[in-house]
């Protein structure tokens, strides 16, 4: 199953000393808007990994009035295919989305592999830790 996952730790950007790269876009507060442009979201935060120092997720939160009923899910990297005019655009609909597990940091700040390689699977992504995987790199804004 998961060889190398229980080595990679996950954590919030906003919980560590970490910043956004220089040449990269931080996307955090950005709207997430599906392949046909439709409104997802929004990016609430983004997941890390501590060791390689690279995004693996964002954190999109939807729905609710001012921040009351808000869902959150991870979105995987993997997802993302544009970043400009302050939106992310991403290869998924916004149905899938909306279906995919749910992720509440307050109540599991720190999620287990399997919930990982669940959000994986659900998107049709590799998990970063399967042989053969190579970051595509985080997004640089159009």
């Amino acid at each position: 199953m998961m060889e190398n996952a229980h080595s990679a730790t996950l954590v919030r950007l906003k919980d560590t000393d970490l910043v956004v790269g220089d040449d990269q876009v931080d996307v955090r507060g950005m709207d997430v808007v599906d392949r046909s442009g439709a409104e997802v979201g929004d990016v609430d935060g983004l997941l890390v990994d501590e060791a390689e120092r690279k995004v693996r997720f964002l954190q999109v939160g939807s729905g609710g009035f001012l921040g009351l009923g808000e869902k959150k899910q991870l979105i995987p990297v993997e997802a993302i295919v544009e970043v400009g005019d302050g939106r992310v655009k991403i290869d998924q609909d916004r149905e899938q989305v909306a279906g995919a597990p749910v992720y509440d940091p307050d109540l599991v700040p720190a999620p287990q592999p399997d919930y990982y390689e669940g959000v994986y699977g659900y998107y049709g992504y590799a998990p970063f830790w399967t042989p053969g995987y190579t970051y595509q790199g985080y997004p640089r804004q159009i």
